[in-house]
Parts: C-alpha cells; structure tokens; sequence
C-alpha cells in the first residue's frame, strides 16, 4: 500500500520541508545545518540505525582527518581538487576538530599525522552527534529505503509497513559509494538519477586491492604477510613519477595496504589506459643503491644466498620470495641484477579488487552535473553530499573530511534554498 504523506503536524508521515536520505556523516552534517536553521528536517536510512559505514570505519581506530599543511592536504584530492577545495575550505581539518570538540570528544594527532578521537572509537561521537541532531528537532527514521521518484516527482521509499511518498521542499541525497554494499552503500541509486538525466561517472573501486599472477608458492606461505620499509614508485598515465615510502600488504590475489591505496587512482588510470599497471619496489629504502651493491657483491663462501641476503641487506621472509618472484637461478647469482632488483622490484597488477570489497568508490555524480551549491542542476532542490558525487581520495582521514565538508555545503546550499523560496511564500516555516 502507497502512502501519499499529507501536511498534517506530528502525523506519523507528516510533509517535512527537507528530507535527507542517508543516515552516514554527509546526511547527517547536511542535516545538522538545517536542523540548527530551525527548519523541519527528517533522515531517512536504509539500515537499522544509523552510521554504520562511520562505525566500520572506526574499527581499529577512527581516522577523522589530517594535521598536515592545509595546501599539502588539499593536493591530497588529485584532479577534483579544483572542485573540491571551496568545499573544503567550509570545513579545513582544523574546523572539523573544533567541530568535534564542540561535541565534547577529545582528538589527537597520531605520529604519523592523522588525527583520531582520544577514544580511537566512532561510537561515542556518533551517539553524541544523534543526541544533539535528536536536540535540534531533526527526525530519524530508520529503515526506510528510498526508491527514486514516481511520475509526479515524490519521493518514493519503502519500510516495513510498506510504500510511502515525500514531497519536501528540499532533498539532500546521500547514499554513498558502492563499496560496503552489507553496510548500506551499493550503488542502487545511479539509476534512478541517470533516468532524471544526471551525469554519472561509472563507479569503480578506490582504496582497493589490486590482482597479481603470484606463484602457488608466494600464495600459499606469504598471504596476509606485511610488506615493511618499502618505497613504491609509479610513473602513472600522464607520465608522472611519483615515489612514496610506507607499507603494503601481500593478499592471496595481490596486493593492498595503505601505500597501494595512496597510488589507487592512478594504478586505475593506468589500467584503463593500458589494461595493466607496473610499480616497482625499494625493499632497502633506507639504502643507497651503491652499497646494496657492494654488500650483495661480497663474497658468500659456503653461505647460501638467502643467509647472505640477511646478513648483508636484510633481505628475508616475504622480500626474499619477492625476489624469487621475479628472478632466475641466474640473475640471483647477478650481483648488478640483484642489487637492481632489490631497489627496483617490478610488480605488475592486472586488475583492481571488486568494488563490494574496497575501502571506498570513485566515479559517482559528475560535477558538471552539480552547481556551486551542490544542487542538481537537473532536479532543482535535490542536493548531493559524501562518496555520491564523483571524486575519490587515499585513506588518512581525507574520505571522512570530505563526506563531512559536503554535507556541509549541501545543507547549506538547502537551507538557502528553503530561504528563498520562504521569501516567496511557498514554505512555511515551523517557527
């Protein structure tokens, strides 16, 4: 049964004046900002409560964002910087800490620069978070998927009792990406916007794992194993070099850890453009070239070749079978090969992990489908926010600032919208 939700007051389906779908850090800023403008602001999630992807994200420590050099930050966001940064300046990483604070949660700047909860937990900040939204007036309603639009432009969403219809002045969509589909965001949502004539890019994965023709053997003793102390270096699409030091892990299928997901977005590049990507690796970063190659050039005498690794380089474990991997019998015996290899390892991927399987997704709503305000330029009134729109960043606290910042201005741009319209006497206000 279909439910056309009439303006009466307090009714249980009563003609909100805004309607946000999706209950994650972008719908819930979004309606924070509407909530505190005094307007009449209903969330609606899918789940069976709310931030779930946020409470995922908390797992083993809840990175919120970043303390580097705002400039340096900013770059973090590679081609959609130039959309992305009035966004971010709403809301820099120095605001969201005081935003959080405001909250009352303590945050602390990690030694690696990332900055984290003083409870390393998201659950404490989003029961606080509920309770000031609750405070302000805003309704969350749980379990409620939305459908799209019928004929007449009301939203459509369904709960346990059945269909129901929306007509609010103003509509924040912020459904997320397609990775974490258990958790809510699968994607279902590109339809129904590209039938409404909303550009969408593709959606793939980002902050993902990467496929690589590994031996029987290196699968079978080395899976799960971290790799420590190494610098990466891709020459990506464009012919842009890039070498970054840190750690990546070896999978059963590939690769993936924090050093492969910082280079994500251009290994994709380069497989769409050439259907496989080539990275190398420095196992001996902290080593110049010239005394690895003294070092492995020593004599050995009776000692094999992994013991003379270790003693000389410090080259064991999953690094050695890395070798293996790419060297014969021969070229082992190669000092100048060798020594090579250990400072330039290559590895080659030939495909990302599927998107249910990925930190977060790229592609989404483009934005020359959006105006400054984060509107729809084909749906006026209905505003985007989070991994919905079409732009991807490295884990480090980059994702969250950025959902936050774009529920930000999507609730902005909302509440100017409402005001606007109120100015012509087509909302009413709850005052």
């Amino acid at each position: 049964m279909i439910k056309l939700c009439p303006p009466t007051a307090k009714s249980e389906c009563a003609a909100p004046q805004a309607v946000i779908i999706g209950g994650g850090p972008a719908g819930l800023m979004a309606a924070e900002v509407l909530g505190l403008a005094g307007l009449q602001v209903d969330v609606y999630d899918a789940m069976p409560s709310f931030g779930r992807k946020f409470l995922q994200a908390g797992v083993g420590g809840l990175n919120i964002t970043h303390s580097e050099a705002y400039e340096t930050f900013c770059a973090r966001y590679g081609d959609r910087r130039r959309q992305l940064q009035p966004i971010l300046d709403r809301l820099p990483p120095t605001a969201l800490r005081a935003w959080i604070q405001a909250l009352g949660i303590e945050t602390f700047v990690g030694s690696s620069g990332r900055v984290f909860p003083r409870q390393m937990k998201a659950a404490p900040l989003l029961r606080a978070w509920l309770h000031r939204l609750r405070s302000a007036g805003v309704r969350l309603h749980a379990r409620h998927r939305w459908l799209g639009w019928n004929d007449q432009g009301a939203l459509r969403l369904v709960n346990l009792e059945g269909e129901i219809l929306l007509k609010p002045q103003a509509t924040v969509l912020a459904l997320g990406g397609a990775s974490w589909p258990q958790l809510g965001s699968d994607g279902a949502w590109t339809a129904a916007l590209q039938a409404r004539g909303v550009g969408i890019a593709p959606l793939q994965s980002a902050n993902c794992g990467f496929d690589v023709a590994w031996s029987a053997y290196l699968r079978e003793k080395f899976a799960g194993a971290p790799l420590k102390s190494v610098a990466l270096t891709l020459t990506d699409a464009k012919g842009r070099s890039e070498r970054r030091q840190g750690e990546i892990v070896i999978s059963a299928q590939g690769v993936e850890g924090g050093l492969i997901y910082a280079f994500s977005q251009r290994l994709h590049e380069c497989l769409n453009a050439h259907g496989s990507a080539t990275f190398t690796l420095d196992l001996t970063p902290g080593r110049e070239a010239g005394r690895v190659l003294a070092e492995v050039s020593r004599r050995r005498g009776s000692r094999s070749i992994s013991s003379h690794l270790q003693s000389r380089v410090g080259i064991a474990g999953v690094k050695l079978a890395l070798l293996h991997e790419v060297l014969n019998k021969e070229q082992f015996a190669d000092p100048v090969t060798l020594a090579a290899t250990i400072k330039a390892l290559p590895i080659t991927v030939h495909a990302a992990r599927p998107i249910a399987e990925a930190i977060s997704s790229a592609g989404g709503v483009r934005f020359d489908s959006l105006d400054e305000n984060l509107m729809l330029t084909a749906l006026p009134g209905v505003f985007v926010a989070g991994e919905m729109i079409d732009w991807e960043a490295p884990t480090g606290g980059y994702l969250l600032t950025a959902c936050f910042a774009t529920g930000l201005s999507a609730g902005l741009g909302a509440r100017d919208w409402l005001k606007r319209s109120q100015n012509t006497d087509t909302v009413p206000s709850r005052r």
